[in-house]
């Protein structure tokens, strides 16, 4: 039986027609091999099912040849699919996944970090939980040298290199389009603005706000956890004692969904009555009635963009990496829940 011939840095080089070299020191993070380049050589080893001796490399650095990662709920469809992509990336490079989650907590994903620092891991993924805002436990993780990636909800206390979504800008396309629909009084329902993308959202809504010349200050606001249950004990009690305002943009589609329920108990029409637009474009966004408008993450992406970044840092022979950012651009949906009746 003849062993299939293991790729080589050579053969990835002969296939992009550049040098051994470069592919080298392309996989090492080299400062003076670009960006592009970077990425083009790590997309051709995926895709020619490269495999570094990530093992003896590791093994020589005292480190397993595993990678930790730090969601806050697994069982939440977006950071499953973010899951998804760090592996679409990382196991076709030889390295296995050890996955944790912080339930939210920021006391467990302390816990979590030292964990993973003490089963010497080659490297770290995270998203921060909903507590967290002292980020010493990441320092812990930069001072055992081992490289770390953040990746949606994310600190700007620490140089650390992060994917991120555009936030702002998926807000503040919602927003506008809420207007364009003849939208003028809002109620803003979000998560904790001490969390990074609660706060960049709302940061786009606010601006679109006054692109039109509408007021913040005026519109209704409720920050809470961003869950489906909070969201409708909210907004029963709301609707108990206030006239329900044209629209609501949730900044989570579990909490739209909870807006919706409760509208729905209250015999209120959506969206002849009032309008809802969520934000995640979870699965069960366009299964409910009416579907619920919404912001594409591409949390796939996110996933894999991520575990780019961790790879080169983890193959990199410099001492000190440089962090990066990368931002990905969201999509806006436009369902039924926010399009007024033609006849209107």
């Amino acid at each position: 039986m003849v062993s299939k011939k293991q790729t080589t840095i050579q053969d990835i080089a002969k296939a992009l027609n550049i040098t051994a070299s470069t592919v080298s020191r392309a996989m090492n993070d080299h400062p003076k091999i670009s960006q592009a380049t970077k990425n083009m050589v790590i997309e051709k080893a995926r895709e020619m099912q490269y495999q570094p001796n990530a093992m003896a490399s590791n093994l020589r650095k005292g480190k397993a040849n595993t990678v930790g990662m730090i969601v806050p709920r697994i069982n939440r469809h977006f950071f499953s699919n973010i899951i998804n992509g760090v592996e679409s990336i990382l196991n076709p490079a030889g390295y296995n996944l050890i996955i944790c989650q912080s339930e939210e907590r920021v006391s467990k994903e302390i816990e979590n970090v030292k964990t993973l620092i003490s089963n010497r891991v080659s490297g770290i993924l995270m998203s921060l939980s909903i507590e967290t805002q002292d980020v010493k436990h990441l320092q812990k993780v930069m001072n055992h040298r081992i490289p770390l990636v953040l990746f949606d909800r994310v600190s700007n206390k620490l140089p650390i290199s992060c994917v991120e979504n555009d936030d702002e800008l998926g807000a503040y396309d919602m927003t506008i389009h809420l207007i364009d629909q003849g939208y003028t009084n809002f109620m803003w329902m979000g998560g904790p603005r001490n969390v990074f993308i609660y706060k960049n959202r709302y940061c786009g809504y606010k601006k679109a706000l006054e692109s039109r010349k509408l007021k913040p200050a005026q519109m209704q606001i409720f920050e809470g956890h961003p869950t489906l249950q909070v969201a409708l004990d909210f907004m029963r009690n709301y609707l108990e004692h206030n006239k329900a305002p044209d629209v609501v943009f949730a900044t989570s589609d579990y909490m739209a969904m909870g807006a919706i329920q409760a509208c729905q108990e209250k015999g209120l029409k959506i969206p002849d009555d009032i309008a809802v637009a969520g934000y995640a474009n979870e699965p069960f966004s366009e299964l409910i009635s009416p579907k619920l408008t919404t912001v594409e993450q591409y949390s796939e992406e996110i996933g894999k963009a991520a575990a780019r970044l961790l790879l080169e840092e983890m193959l990199s022979e410099n001492d000190e990496v440089i962090p990066r950012k990368t931002i990905l651009r969201p999509r806006l949906i436009v369902r039924e829940s926010t399009v007024k009746s033609k006849q209107e």
